[in-house]
């Protein structure tokens, strides 16, 4: 039987932040904020185990936004000085905040989180950070200078992030790199060998989460540009199959990317995006089960994970349920 997952995030309920943001507002604060986080974490975990996905998340309920989430509790970021920056390589512009010393985590960040997660649930967890190359590709430098000696400095303390969330009985570790998608040469350069630092020591499984980006407008423009077939992973496969992470994250379902290009991932588990992250359509179960029958062409059934093409948390919240309903039924009717 197939074990479906998701990439990870999914909406906020609108009585925890304003509803379909990238930067949610939150509607509590201090005690109440982080029970009111808690709930729409279970309440996630819940949907997900009647949905029936296998590794579920805790939806990154309790977090702003899953780069600036973790960042904000990482100590040599000013996040009074803001400077406008081209996110991934212009795409569009957002102010962040800037990087003005060596930056050092002094305390956990998600671990909390994860604890409380692993406490409601018995199927395996799997929990999210953002990965070096996209932190640097999402925060201003006026420090370090070079991205990659920026990337390397993260992946240094996500590392320690990911032990602690190991030790509170997470089960996967996903990195998120939508950047790699736009930076290839990086990637091979420098952007590997960051993440094999963040996973230094982990004895759980380790994933990294690539993808076209969230369903928001700018991202759904730059697709738009990406011709008749997208074959940016081309590029950074044949790396990543060589690298020690356990497992890749594909964008799959409606989608130009050519299937053929899974066979360059032969010795990795494959999570197939399989429902999409557009908040106008919701796929069915047969849609979902094309998608994967269609994925097995090219890679042993044994090694798929059905999954969604990137977190959802930008859609409206009954949307991302139908959506991982479908994603569970699809899942079973190729089983």
């Amino acid at each position: 039987m197939l074990t479906a997952t998701i990439a990870g995030s999914l909406p906020k309920p609108t009585w925890l932040a304003e509803p379909e943001q990238l930067f949610a507002v939150w509607k509590h604060e201090g005690d109440a904020l982080i029970q009111a986080q808690r709930r729409a974490a279970r309440e996630w975990i819940e949907h997900q185990e009647n949905a029936g996905i296998g590794i579920v998340t805790e939806g990154e309920q309790g977090r702003i936004h899953f780069v600036h989430g973790f960042l904000q509790q990482i100590e040599g970021i000013d996040w009074e000085l803001k400077t406008p920056m081209g996110i991934r390589d212009d795409r569009y512009t957002v102010e962040v905040p800037t990087v003005i010393g060596p930056i050092s985590r002094p305390r956990s960040v998600h671990v909390e989180e994860a604890r409380y997660a692993r406490s409601v649930t018995n199927h395996q967890l799997k929990f999210t950070l953002p990965g070096p190359m996209t932190i640097c590709d999402t925060i201003a430098d006026v420090h370090y200078g070079k991205r990659a000696d920026m990337a390397m400095a993260f992946a240094e303390i996500l590392n320690q992030e990911a032990l602690e969330l190991e030790a509170a009985g997470v089960d996967v570790v996903q990195f998120d790199e939508p950047a790699f998608n736009v930076f290839m040469d990086d990637v091979k350069d420098w952007g590997i060998e960051t993440l094999h630092r963040a996973i230094d020591g982990l004895r759980c499984t380790t994933a990294v989460h690539i993808c076209y980006g969230y369903g928001i407008e700018a991202n759904l423009q730059w697709k738009e540009t990406l011709g008749s077939e997208w074959r940016q992973y081309e590029e950074i496969f044949p790396a990543l199959n060589a690298s020690r992470i356990d497992q890749v994250s594909l964008e799959c379902a409606g989608s130009k990317v050519p299937l053929s290009l899974l066979s360059l991932l032969k010795d990795k588990q494959l999570m197939v995006g399989a429902v999409g992250v557009e908040g106008d359509k919701i796929e069915t179960p047969e849609e979902v089960a094309a998608t994967l029958t269609a994925a097995m062409q090219y890679v042993d059934k044994e090694r798929i994970l059905p999954c969604s093409n990137c977190g959802m948390a930008p859609i409206a919240y009954d949307v991302a349920l139908a959506k991982l309903r479908a994603l569970g039924e699809g899942a079973r009717l190729v089983a």
